[in-house]
């Protein structure tokens, strides 16, 4: 569906729905009819609560002062955890934007919703989205800020949306799609700075008189590359040490340990002239780190705001970010690999109805867990075919059955920086990569070794762990369903 077109009937449902059907019906996989799509539970019973889904770009997990950061300060950020739940193990699945945020909407695997890499964001995703689920259970449904995914999620019907579909926009004149419902107008240049921007939308959708919940995605782009910085954070960090990772000067050592396409992947700092200009480690991290606090002061504006309606405590926030990112370690930028920086990511919940207040859990937890974890908080019931398990119980009870292992599986290449395909099972201990279309492997013992400089593939003394490391990837890859007629894994990427 173009981004101007409105949606027509087609024998009682709406040419979105007729088309989304008509692709389902050739692949046979995933819902047996459009309608089927956003089948939810019998409407909740009492009071449902209001949404706010924060979904950072590029956030690591160690970038919030609860997290222990010695210089970056998010007070905003910070409350969800203090006043809620933080989980100190969460990760994404596949660390790339687009099929990132297709997971995150539809508590799949890549491999599952076919939405491998960042290619194809012309073509829709046939699978419904929590937020579609949501709007069927009577919710008021928002997205503002970077989309990226597939169609920009803009063939859905949402109550509001001002998005664009790129990996970053101008920071300063940025360019965005506004529509409501089945109208979406054409695309708009703004002038200021692009998330300020988006959050001033998102203000005053909120401020519009409503007599249903509201689920609100503020999805902001910054801090992603380039790193422009608002005009209030200009001079951040002036004057301030920034430290040198540990694994920083790897290749002067011989990059030991390290697979052979690892090193020759093209996302090392001082190597090659890229979009993201990355020409030292400290201006990555300063600019990185500003990005972060001009995020944390819309998050602020934002639970103002709540506040103001007296809706805060009546809101479930959910907070977390498409994927890490590296700050020099092993001198990279950028995300992709199955390292923990790239991999890592928050997972903070706010709702002091349901979510003991304090908390910090050391349990694995997965994007795919966010779909499903709004969608009880909603009381809306999830879709069979959701991979991910709700976060609510694990919160406050613990989980004596939650995952004890799971799957990395990355797939985009050739592209930006050439990061060769990979899959991986992580466990609480350990990991195993295997590049497989060159079949190299890395392990990890990353319980003692947590900045994983010592690949211990192949040593004797490790024999039994590596083959329990490799049948548990074959068991959690061929435990996740093949998605048929999907993008093929070599797809070069369109966008940074």
């Amino acid at each position: 569906m173009r981004l101007d077109e409105t949606a027509t009937k087609t024998d009682g449902l709406s040419r979105r729905d007729f088309m989304q059907a008509a692709s389902l019906a050739a692949t046979g996989v995933l819902m047996p009819n459009a309608h089927a799509a956003v089948e939810a539970a019998a409407a909740p019973k009492g009071k449902q609560p209001n949404i706010v889904f924060i979904y950072g770009e590029g956030h690591r997990a160690d970038c919030l002062s609860a997290a222990g950061h010695p210089i970056v300060k998010t007070p905003h950020q910070d409350r969800i955890g203090n006043e809620g739940v933080r989980f100190e193990n969460a990760f994404c699945t596949n660390a790339l934007c687009a099929p990132a945020r297709s997971s995150v909407l539809t508590g799949m695997y890549s491999k599952s919703t076919g939405a491998l890499g960042n290619g194809d964001l012309d073509k829709p995703l046939d699978v419904p989205y929590f937020t579609d689920m949501l709007r069927s259970a009577g919710y008021d449904i928002a997205l503002v800020g970077k989309a990226h995914c597939r169609a920009g999620a803009a063939d859905r019907n949402w109550d509001y949306y001002f998005a664009f579909n790129d990996a970053v926009a101008d920071y300063y004149e940025p360019k965005f799609f506004e529509g409501r419902g089945s109208q979406m107008g054409s695309e708009k240049t703004y002038y200021g700075y692009a998330d300020d921007i988006v959050m001033d939308k998102a203000i005053a959708w909120l401020q519009e008189p409503r007599d249903k919940p509201f689920c609100l995605l503020f999805w902001p782009m910054t801090p992603h590359a380039p790193f422009y910085r608002p005009r209030r954070h200009l001079d951040l960090y002036n004057g301030v040490a920034i430290p040198k990772p540990s694994t920083f000067d790897d290749d002067l050592k011989g990059w030991p340990g390290r697979s052979k396409c690892v090193i020759e992947a093209k996302n090392k700092i001082g190597t090659h002239v890229n979009p993201d200009g990355t020409r030292s480690v400290e201006e990555l991290c300063k600019d990185y780190y500003a990005g972060l606090v001009a995020v944390d002061d819309m998050v602020g504006r934002l639970f103002a705001q709540l506040e103001a309606m007296g809706k805060m405590d009546d809101t479930a926030i959910v907070h977390s970010s498409d994927h890490g990112y590296f700050l020099g370690e092993f001198r990279m930028f950028d995300k992709r690999l199955m390292y923990e920086p790239s991999i890592r990511v928050p997972m903070m919940i706010r709702y002091p109805k349901t979510i003991r207040a304090g908390s910090v859990r050391g349990d694995m937890v997965l994007d795919l867990d966010i779909a499903p974890t709004i969608l009880e908080l909603a009381g809306v019931k999830p879709r069979k075919e959701m991979q991910g398990k709700s976060m609510v119980r694990l919160a406050n009870e613990g989980d004596a059955h939650w995952r004890k292992e799971w799957l990395y599986d990355y797939y985009e290449y050739p592209g930006y920086e050439d990061v060769r395909q990979h899959r991986g099972v992580r466990t609480e201990t350990h990991k195993i990569m295997h590049f497989y279309t060159v079949d190299e492997w890395e392990m990890y013992d990353v319980a003692n070794d947590p900045e994983e400089k010592d690949n211990l593939y192949n040593r004797p003394e490790h024999t039994a762990k590596q083959r329990e490391l490799v049948a548990s990837l074959e068991r959690v890859f061929n435990a996740v369903p093949q998605r048929q007629g999907g993008p093929t894994a070599t797809e070069p990427s369109k966008s940074f």
